[in-house]
């Protein structure tokens, strides 16, 4: 059996917001779309539902549609496992716990006839929605900035999923001001600096978080850029030569996205920044020179998923973005924090530069379903060289290392496919 063949739908439960009222869509279910992002806290998915206009009993006995008789206003849960068919495509199943269970945030496309109804269940993580309901207004003692992400998670989110959190080295304290609990997370992610680091000069900050089907991450991009890359190796059949390999590790479709993007990294101070801070406690501003961030200062210190990326010298020195701000020092409540956390020219700088160059090279695949594949995790990729000549060699500049930025499982009646969207911050192959 194929991965890209059709899976079963062996569980798929609407539930009313009562929990009185259960729809079973398991034959109803045309289209599933399941989604994962680095760049986003929480898992998405879509189901497209065909059903007829008497497909839900009531508990009087009547005959009802789904969209009326539930009735669907938004707070409903799917709970849905979807069978495997080969070995790397086990399938996803959400069905054994309902802190796992999605729910409808919004139902889209409505479309009624006679006998028939059609909608789209846009789903999403119980957490989305606890984070609307939700408001930071305590302050945080300084301590590792991983502490604070672990108690809002616990306390604000309310969450009982796994929690990866990478260690922080950096302390900071701060007050919530009644923000989100996902508007602090991105914040906090923008200034940690990875606890793993042997010493300051060898720290590379630059976090993100967001949710997978295994739980929450708190990552630092350097941790997920040095993690083992996957066993799974994908490559197009033009390269391959052997025809004995997995078909199931074929590359379906595959279009590069974007190939650098020089103007706009120097728009955003990608190489060269200079930042100028002043303190609110003593009115001093940051000395030049302290304030100039510079690639060559941090070139040494990051792993890269290829070659280190070779920058024009004339782009190295010159600062490309200058940003004025104010130290956070003493500007919060007495007794949270009077005292730099870190350095916020080094810490920010670096940030922007991590962020920047890990989108560097962005690829667009299609494969047979992977369901075992999850946003963060490092693939190798073996694309063919364009030339005159037959499409049989590899391209090492192309191919290589990526991390999954994000991902679509696709499901529906006739096939199975994963939808790939890879990144990463050079070309060619790692550096040994």
């Amino acid at each position: 059996m194929s991965a890209k063949g059709p899976s079963v739908y062996e569980d798929f439960l609407l539930r009313s917001v009562d929990g009185e009222i259960t729809a079973d869509l398991k034959e109803k279910v045309v289209l599933f779309q399941y989604y994962e992002n680095i760049f986003s806290p929480v898992i998405t998915a879509k189901a497209l539902v065909q059903s007829g206009g008497d497909s839900l009993k009531l508990p009087d006995g009547s005959l009802r549609s789904i969209y009326n008789g539930l009735p669907l206003r938004g707070g409903e849960t799917l709970s849905f496992k979807i069978g495997g068919n080969t070995e790397t495509n086990p399938g996803l199943d959400f069905s054994d716990d309902p802190e796992r269970y999605l729910h409808v945030e919004s139902i889209t496309n409505v479309s009624s006839q006679t006998a028939k109804e059609t909608f789209v269940l846009n789903l999403c993580s119980k957490e989305n929605i606890t984070n609307e309901t939700s408001r930071i207004g305590r302050k945080f003692a300084s301590s590792p900035i991983s502490d604070s992400v672990e108690k809002i998670f616990t306390d604000y989110l309310k969450t009982n999923k796994e929690l990866n959190i990478d260690k922080t080295q950096n302390k900071y304290g701060f007050i919530g001001n009644m923000r989100k609990p996902f508007t602090i997370l991105t914040w906090l992610a923008s200034k940690s600096v990875p606890g793993n680091a042997k010493n300051d000069e060898d720290s590379t900050a630059g976090f993100v978080f967001f949710e997978t089907q295994d739980g929450f991450n708190f990552k630092s991009i350097d941790s997920l850029v040095t993690q083992e890359p996957s066993e799974y190796e994908y490559f197009f059949t033009e390269v391959v030569k052997s025809v004995k390999r997995n078909t199931d590790f074929n590359i379906l479709q595959y279009s590069t996205d974007r190939n650098q993007d020089l103007i706009g990294k120097l728009r955003r101070g990608a190489f060269c920044s200079h930042r100028m801070f002043m303190n609110p406690l003593t009115f001093e501003y940051t000395p030049y020179d302290k304030g100039l961030f510079k690639y060559e200062d941090y070139a040494g210190n990051f792993t890269a998923l290829g070659e280190k990326p070779e920058i024009p010298e004339e782009l190295k020195s010159s600062p490309s973005r200058s940003i004025t701000a104010i130290l956070d020092m003493g500007t919060l409540d007495v007794g949270v924090s009077t005292s730099m956390n870190a350095d916020p020219a080094k810490v920010q700088s670096q940030t922007m530069m991590r962020y920047n160059l890990i989108n560097t090279q962005v690829v667009n695949m299609m494969i047979p379903s992977n369901t075992n594949l999850k946003a963060g995790d490092v693939i190798k990729v073996e694309v063919p060289r364009i030339d005159r000549e037959e499409r049989k060699d590899v391209d090492d500049q192309q191919s290589g290392l990526y991390m999954i930025k994000a991902l679509c499982h696709h499901f529906d009646t006739k096939n199975s496919y994963t939808s790939l969207e890879l990144i990463r911050d050079t070309f060619g192959p790692q550096e040994k």
